[in-house]
């Protein structure tokens, strides 16, 4: 009877130990939200809508990328229980932190800017709300939950928003008549149609946004794992790349969806895509007339949830400069989210097309990536800061291959614009 006791006792605990992986998923999907927004939404639809299939390579490519970057700032947070951001203030010479931290803010009011007025977008098409007051109905509410909840009740709610939005693009891929071929092909083969350069760039930032690499590494440093044991860490580290992992896949699923049904219902029709609101057409063989409500609902959480999350960012990017972590009684947090979320409003008031507002926000987020990236390397690649856990060659090089990458890419857009 012993022995059936110990072999039970011991089944439960290996049972509990595989459920242990469950405890650390949240931090990825609440990253992953920020790049299935509305500027997402835009970028893509005008990539399948212009240019069919070819540009799938820029999803791919771009969730590789994101995979190492995201992994390796929480890394970061994990190791020193610093975000980037506080990192960079205590670690580096303060012309650096400054400068880099400075255009980082600036990334997180591009990306508020999109998140909300995709929000707005959608307030528009549901209540015929004018997208100024949507706007600042969106700022409003998405204040207030940044106020009254904790990290784990936002996590919750955007796992479920992204569930939504994600599984009605995915489910509808079984729906449409697609050349999955062509599609294979241009997941893996990198083509450059003429004209495309701006809408690759918005793409790619659409999906490696900085912002996100300064939310990742706040939200995984509060939990202090660095002042736990180093078998604690160790087995930390190894949890956060499946979560990582799995949650950028389902990006991936969800952005390559969003392209291809563009294709099929727009490029083969040959109509671009010029303002959201037509992107309805997207649901139509899945949910007939209804489509458009659904969309627009589907919209407004997409907006909501990645409103929050840039309002996060934007607070831990501010708290950093002063060398504190993301409280929202703090004052520096405060100003922060409020800088993001008041500078975002003054631009969307001046805005005369929103769609092609969407995408731009989406393009200045390339061209502040390379620092944050160049940036990134130095603290993770640092003895200094992390330790035995610092970047091995080989992470360095391909980090390094990363930040190259995305440089060269913007030197193109430069060239392609003048």
């Amino acid at each position: 009877m012993d022995f059936i006791k110990d072999f039970k006792s011991n089944n439960h605990k290996r049972y509990l130990g595989g459920l242990d992986f469950f405890r650390y998923i949240g931090p990825g999907l609440l990253v992953t939200v920020g790049f299935i927004d509305p500027g997402n939404w835009a970028s893509n639809f005008a990539a399948g809508s212009e240019f069919g299939y070819p540009l799938l390579w820029v999803v791919t490519i771009s969730t590789v990328m994101l995979v190492i970057l995201q992994h390796n700032v929480a890394h970061l947070g994990i190791v020193t229980g610093l975000c980037l951001s506080e990192a960079a203030t205590k670690y580096t010479p303060g012309w650096v932190s400054k400068s880099v931290l400075c255009t980082a803010v600036c990334a997180s009011i591009s990306t508020s800017l999109a998140e909300i007025l995709g929000s707005a977008i959608a307030l528009q098409m549901l209540f015929a709300i004018p997208i100024p007051v949507g706007s600042i109905l969106t700022v409003v509410f998405c204040i207030i939950m940044l106020v009254t909840n904790s990290y784990k009740k936002i996590e919750r709610f955007i796992i479920a928003f992204v569930s939504v939005i994600g599984l009605s693009f995915i489910y509808e891929l079984f729906l449409v008549d697609i050349n999955w071929p062509a599609a294979i092909k241009a997941w893996v083969v990198p083509s450059i149609p003429q004209g495309s350069m701006m809408i690759i760039m918005s793409v790619l930032g659409a999906v490696v946004m900085p912002h996100n690499l300064f939310l990742h590494s706040e939200i995984i440093q509060s939990h202090q794992y660095n002042k736990k044991s180093d078998s604690v860490i160790r087995k930390t580290l190894k949890y956060e790349f499946f979560d990582t992992l799995f949650s950028m896949i389902v990006g991936w699923a969800i952005n390559s969806a969003m392209i291809i049904l563009a294709v099929t219902t727009f490029y083969k029709n040959g109509i671009h895509v010029e303002e959201l609101q037509q992107a309805k057409a997207l649901l139509i063989p899945l949910l007939g007339n209804n489509a458009g409500v659904i969309f627009a609902i589907a919209l407004l959480l997409a907006g909501i949830s990645s409103s929050i999350t840039s309002g996060m960012a934007a607070g831990t990017i501010f708290s950093g400069i002063f060398g504190e972590s993301y409280n929202i009684k703090d004052i520096h947090t405060k100003t922060g989210i409020g800088l993001s979320f008041i500078v975002s409003l003054v631009i969307i008031f001046l805005i005369s097309d929103p769609f092609k507002g969407l995408v731009i926000s989406q393009m200045i987020l390339s061209i502040q990536l390379p620092f944050t990236v160049f940036l990134q390397i130095a603290l993770t690649s640092s003895k200094k800061v992390m330790g035995k856990y610092a970047n091995g060659r080989l992470l360095k090089f391909f980090l390094y291959c990363i930040a190259v990458f995305v440089t060269v890419l913007n030197i193109f857009l430069f060239v392609s614009l003048i």
